[in-house]
Parts: structure tokens; C-alpha cells; sequence
């Protein structure tokens, strides 16, 4: 099963399925070794469809009383297929009581006849109606015995950020559960850390998912900024706010390639590092989705982008993943001097010596001798209260510590630091020099006053309550905090005409390829379902802590992968 050298091309940026059978499906990180020597990750998303009789839970007659401690009403402006999404806490609820709201005439999905006339209906009714998301619901449906692909269990190399520095990132390495509705939607983002994840979906309606391929991730950043050039200026990574809505049209009409793809109950998506995507709920239904890593994702951690205001800041550090898959760089990189270039067709290999060897005996070592980290203490979040329509707002502190020092600081410096991030995260008084971030103003985009990403509390205390900012994922922190930064590259060229030439399958492995809608920007003709009945204006053409090495925190999140 070792794939060949870069594998099989996938030019066409197909969104690849594949069948694994009950033996290929109990080794996940194989199978996703396999996945990527057949060239899945190029398209930035796949789908797994289990094996026959496999079943993540017995029965789902049992979690009715489950609590959804904030609901998140998804409010939209804009026009043109450009949105911006802001998010409004509503009342704690029950997993039934949002079931019977999702199926109530309000909110249930219109009548169609496919799921292409359901997509045409959602972009054209974007802006009416404010569906609620049961999001960020941190745990698992799966049964405790269920060994295959347990989304709490995947043994991949992200386990080394609990294992060895001790770090837990509630929806990073920790499942999170979404209860959707009709017309729920996760903007645009690549995952914190441009790390993969997955996503299976337990029960319900389907899901419809966009993707970019990631050798075109900047292409869809550029074209980004443009259209949202207000927060642009506010922020060098605003996309990991996840507010940003762009429709099929806009992108087709810019030259961006993608793919579409349906997701239905009982199957699994895989997105790949630095894959952009969004897409949108079809109706009531229940996800659970969680991130990991392999070998091949250390040089995207290693230049990831980050949240420079601070709203969407989530960062760890890659010592630990350098140090050991990496150890011959490991010295240039903590002198700042490793040079890496991330290659986006590269596929996963598996595991190095090293990662064997620290899962054969130095984990089971430092297990024994009790030399693994204690479990730090949980910290209160934070939210940001958002002010209405008058054009400020206030805001609790933002807990950042520099991730610009290196592995070999002393540990008086340790000291130093953890003693002023305490300070920093005690301080109650707003910062009245903040500067808002400015929102796109009309043509581009026409935001509702005073909303803003979604955040959570468990009882809404006026009618019209507050806007919030996007939950922040807590975390227990003790990395070290060394991320380097991203070099800059050159724009990606287009590479050709995108036609659905499916990957064929491997002996042994069974792996059925549809196409997935890919855009091809000279063929707009064909082009799919979707269109807007607006055109684009027209010069648009295209915490926790505990002491380590060193701390590193994050901030608030902006609209937690809403999946």
C-alpha cells in the first residue's frame, strides 16, 4: 500500500469517494495514507462512505434531553452572492425542542425536486430568514465500543500535542457536535492551523460542502480581500473569522476553481490541509466533526496563518511535531532558519521511525514514570460584547502571549511570562483604543448593525439580546509557542481546463469516484445549477494554562468551524 511518488494527479480537483471494506477500515491512518496516494487531497476534500453494518451508535432514541447550551441565530447581509454572516445567542434549549424548531414551518426547507433546485433556492433566499445553529456542543455520540473511526480516537500524530505538551483544544483535538437546520451555513475558512479534519454525519438531512483545492488557497484569499476589503484592512487572516459568504457564481465569474459535493447521514468528509470551504445545511441533522494531523501537515503548521486582530487567534506550537518527525530541521527551525516549502502534491507517508519509536517506548516510558503533564485547570472565557449601531464597542482583554519565543528560553523568562499573561487575562478594564474593525460598506457588503460572530451563554437575558463574537475553543495550554512565519509565494496559475477524469481505484481498495462539480472558468456555460439573479459590481473581476517551556494562548474565536 506504499503509493508512489506524488500518486496519482486528480488535475481535474475531483472530489473523490471512497468505499473502504470492514479490514481496510480499522486503520485510519493508513486508509488516509491510501486516500492521498490516490491524489483525494488535491481536490482539499473527500468523502468515506463505512462499510456495510459498521455503525458509529446503536440508537439515537437516547439524546433528546441533551442540552444545546447556545443556540446561534445566523443573521446575513450583503448582495450579489457576497455575504457577510453574524451570529445572535438565542435561549438554551433541548435537542428536541430544536428538532421540533427545525421542523416547523418557519424554518423547514421549501419543496424541490433535487438537491440542485434546493441550491438554487438557498443562494437566491440567502438574505431572508435567520436559521439557528446548535453549534460548538463540545462531546460524542459515538458508543464508547466502537473502535473504527471514532472521531474521540483516531490516534494520529495530533495526539502528540496532549501527550507531550499537554494542550487540549475543545473542537481542535476534542470532538465538537452541530445540530442543524435548513439553511445553517459554515463561511469560508480553512481549519485552525491548516490542520485536516473530519466530519460525520450521524443522522438527518445532508449537508452540501464547497471546497477550493489547496494550490489555489490564495487565489480565493486575493479574490477575499477584494470583495471584503473593509476587514482586509482590519485583519491579515479575516477568513479564520468565518463570517465571509461567497456563492458558486462569484467564484466561476472570477476564475476560481472548486467543487461541490452532497454529504449524507452515515458518511464521513475529510478536508485537507489549507482546503478552503464552506456550504450549508439541508435540514434538521446532527454532525460530529473533530481536526487531526499526519507527517504531511507539519510544513502547513509550521507557515499557518494567523488572526492578526486577535478575534480568531488559535496557535499552538509545533515543537513537539518538529522535534520528532522532523528531527533533522528541527535546529534551523527553532533558529528561525528553516526554509520549508509546503507542496500541496505531496501525499501523506507513513509514519517515520521516530513517531514509531515514540509510540513503542518513550510514550509508554513517560506514561510509567508519571513524567506526563498534569491536566491544567480549565479558564473562564471571555466574550466580547458587541455595542449597536453607533459605531463603537467595548471589549473584555484579549489574552495573547508572544509566540516569538523560541524552545530554549530559561525558565526565569517561563516565570516572567506566565506571570504577566495571568495579569493580562485578570484585567477587567476595556480597551477603549481598540480600533473597530471596519466592515465593507455598500456595494460590497451591508452588514446588520451591531451583529457579530456567534459566542455562548446559557440563558438569553433580554429580548433583543447582544451580538457576540464566535466562541472562543478553550483550551489547556503549555506548548512552547514557536510558529514560524509564512514566506511569502508566488500567485498560483490556473493549471488547465478542470474536467472530471476520475482517479482510478487501487487493487484491494475500493474507492468509487463522482464528480463533484468542479468549476472550470473557461466553460462557464456548463458550469452547474447555481446562479444569482444580481451580477457583482463591475469592477470586481475576479483558557486554560499551565507552565511549560513557553505559553502560548488564544483568543476568541471567529464563528467556530461551523460544520
Amino acid at each position: 500500500m506504499s503509493p508512489k511518488k506524488y500518486g496519482p494527479r486528480n488535475s481535474s480537483y475531483t472530489v473523490m469517494t471512497f468505499h473502504p471494506t470492514m479490514e481496510e477500515f480499522k486503520d485510519f491512518n493508513k486508509y488516509i495514507v491510501y486516500m492521498e496516494s490516490q491524489g483525494a487531497h488535491h481536490a482539499g476534500l473527500a468523502k468515506v462512505i463505512p462499510p456495510k453494518g459498521w455503525k458509529a451508535r446503536q440508537t439515537y432514541d437516547d439524546i433528546s434531553d441533551m442540552l444545546i447550551a447556545c443556540p446561534l441565530q445566523q443573521v446575513v447581509s450583503g448582495r450579489a452572492g457576497v455575504f457577510t454572516q453574524y451570529h445572535k445567542k438565542k435561549k438554551a434549549m433541548t435537542v428536541r425542542e430544536y428538532r421540533q424548531l427545525a421542523n416547523s414551518p418557519k424554518y423547514w426547507a421549501p419543496l424541490h425536486s433535487d438537491f440542485e433546485d434546493l441550491e438554487r433556492t438557498y443562494w437566491k433566499t440567502r438574505l431572508f430568514d435567520s436559521p439557528i445553529y446548535g453549534a460548538d456542543i463540545s462531546g460524542s455520540l459515538y458508543d464508547e465500543n466502537t473502535q473504527e473511526w471514532n472521531l474521540g480516537h483516531l490516534g494520529t500524530i495530533q495526539d502528540l500535542l496532549e501527550q507531550e505538551d499537554g494542550v487540549v483544544i475543545e473542537g481542535v483535538n476534542t470532538p465538537y457536535l452541530y445540530f442543524g437546520m435548513w439553511k445553517t451555513t459554515f463561511a469560508w475558512h480553512t481549519e485552525d492551523m491548516d490542520l485536516y479534519s473530519i466530519d460525520y454525519l450521524h443522522f438527518g438531512e445532508p449537508k452540501t460542502w464547497y471546497v477550493v483545492p489547496p494550490e489555489h488557497g490564495q487565489r480565493l484569499e486575493r479574490l477575499a480581500t477584494e470583495l471584503f476589503p473593509g476587514s482586509a484592512r482590519a485583519c491579515d487572516a479575516f477568513l479564520r473569522h468565518k463570517v465571509a459568504l461567497i456563492s458558486p457564481t462569484v467564484l466561476k465569474d472570477n476564475g476560481i476553481p472548486f467543487s461541490r459535493i452532497t454529504q449524507e447521514a452515515g458518511e464521513f468528509m475529510v478536508t485537507f490541509p489549507y482546503a478552503y470551504h464552506s456550504g450549508f445545511n439541508h435540514g434538521f441533522n446532527c454532525a460530529e466533526a473533530i481536526n487531526f494531523a499526519t507527517p504531511r501537515w507539519v510544513d502547513y503548521g509550521k507557515v499557518a496563518s494567523q488572526c492578526s486582530c486577535g478575534e480568531a487567534r488559535v496557535t499552538f506550537s509545533m515543537d513537539v511535531f518538529v522535534r520528532i518527525l522532523q528531527p533533522e530541521s528541527y535546529e534551523l527551525w527553532k533558529r528561525g532558519q528553516d526554509r520549508a516549502v509546503v507542496d500541496h502534491r505531496k501525499p501523506t507517508w507513513p509514519v517515520k521511525g521516530e513517531l514509531s519509536t515514540w509510540r513503542e517506548v518513550l510514550a509508554p516510558q513517560k506514561a510509567k514514570l508519571g513524567l506526563r503533564h498534569l491536566p491544567p485547570r480549565r479558564a473562564a472565557r471571555t466574550h466580547r460584547p458587541v455595542a449597536a449601531s453607533h459605531g463603537t464597542r467595548r471589549r473584555t482583554p484579549t489574552c495573547l502571549a508572544s509566540t516569538s519565543s523560541l524552545p530554549g528560553q530559561s525558565s526565569s523568562s517561563d516565570a516572567q511570562a506566565h506571570t504577566a499573561l495571568v495579569q493580562a487575562c485578570t484585567s477587567q478594564d476595556p480597551d477603549p483604543t481598540r480600533p473597530l474593525t471596519p466592515i465593507p460598506s455598500a456595494p460590497d457588503v451591508c452588514p446588520s448593525s451591531g451583529r457579530r460572530g456567534p459566542g455562548r451563554r446559557p440563558r438569553e437575558q433580554e429580548t433583543q439580546g447582544p451580538s457576540i463574537q464566535a466562541p472562543a475553543k478553550r483550551r489547556l495550554c503549555m506548548g512552547t509557542g514557536h510558529t514560524a512565519q509564512p514566506s511569502d509565494t508566488l500567485p498560483l496559475p490556473m493549471s488547465g481546463p478542470f474536467l472530471d477524469n476520475p482517479a482510478p481505484p487501487s487493487p484491494g481498495y475500493q474507492c468509487d469516484v463522482k464528480a463533484s462539480g468542479c468549476q472550470d472558468p473557461s466553460q462557464q456555460a456548463n458550469s452547474g445549477p447555481v446562479s444569482e439573479e444580481l451580477s457583482l459590481p463591475e469592477n470586481l473581476h475576479h483558557q486554560r494554562w499551565q507552565m511549560s517551556p513557553t505559553m502560548t494562548t488564544r483568543s476568541s474565536s471567529g464563528s467556530q468551524q461551523l460544520l
